[in-house]
């Protein structure tokens, strides 16, 4: 999305049903931190799930539903920042193939949250004494159908609070992919074993990710194992780093 930031006041979050349910916390912080920048937020209440689960599960008509709904929450021609780059790819890539042309106005719109906000011009990193070792994970679709993992991981390494830690299982899916999950768990389980080795394998002080359905299923088998790692969204750890610094 090519933005003209200084014309951008007013931004809409899309909260995702994760987030909503499982990390109201990273909700909380990327609305600070969107305020930190000058910016408006306004959150819909009515906004529920972008319909991804359906829709990759073979439900086109609830999916078409479920989009249609999500789409008429948001009709002022500001950005709608999303906090997953899992829900933005649905809702940029996907709604128009479920409701036609009359929905690329809406998904032209649409932008991750970590795009947006490191690309933001009134962004910077603050000073500190503190450095963790920060390993990034990066969902499927942020990587490969969003594009964000460079954004994201070039601002971590500009971050003077952050040594970017990387593996060798970095771009492998962590094993949740929504319903397959539970529709094959133990290829899923199997699959978030490697990706935690991998992960535990750097001593990370931080995990984060743009993605909470991600660290949904990562921080679930790290709690099994007994491990005190539990990741966060990006969004948490960049308002932790603000706060730190008396910027917020």
């Amino acid at each position: 999305m090519s933005l003209d930031y200084s014309s951008v006041t007013h931004v809409y979050l899309y909260g995702t049903c994760v987030v909503d349910l499982a990390f109201a916390e990273a909700g909380i912080h990327a609305v600070e931190v969107l305020e930190s920048l000058g910016l408006q937020v306004v959150y819909v209440e009515d906004q529920s799930c972008c319909g991804q689960p359906a829709y990759t599960s073979g439900f086109e008509q609830q999916a078409t539903t479920v989009a249609g709904h999500q789409v008429s929450l948001f009709p002022e021609p500001w950005p709608v920042i999303v906090l997953s780059g899992s829900c933005a790819g649905m809702m940029k890539h996907h709604y128009p193939r479920l409701l036609g042309d009359s929905v690329q106005a809406f998904s032209q719109k649409v932008i991750e949250w970590s795009e947006f906000v490191f690309n933001h011009p009134n962004f910077h990193w603050p000073e500190t004494s503190t450095v963790d070792r920060v390993v990034l994970h990066t969902s499927c679709t942020a990587r490969r159908e969003m594009g964000t993992f460079e954004t994201v991981s070039r601002a971590l390494q500009q971050a003077p609070g952050a040594s970017l830690q990387t593996h060798q299982r970095e771009s492998e899916c962590c094993g949740f992919g929504g319903t397959f999950a539970v529709r094959h768990k133990e290829i899923s389980t199997a699959m978030v074993a490697d990706k935690c080795d991998a992960i535990l394998a750097q001593n990370p002080d931080a995990l984060v990710s743009a993605d909470c359905a991600c660290m949904l299923n990562i921080n679930g088998h790290l709690s099994w194992r007994g491990e005190a790692l539990a990741g966060m969204h990006i969004a948490s750890w960049v308002h932790q780093q603000l706060q730190q610094a008396g910027q917020l």
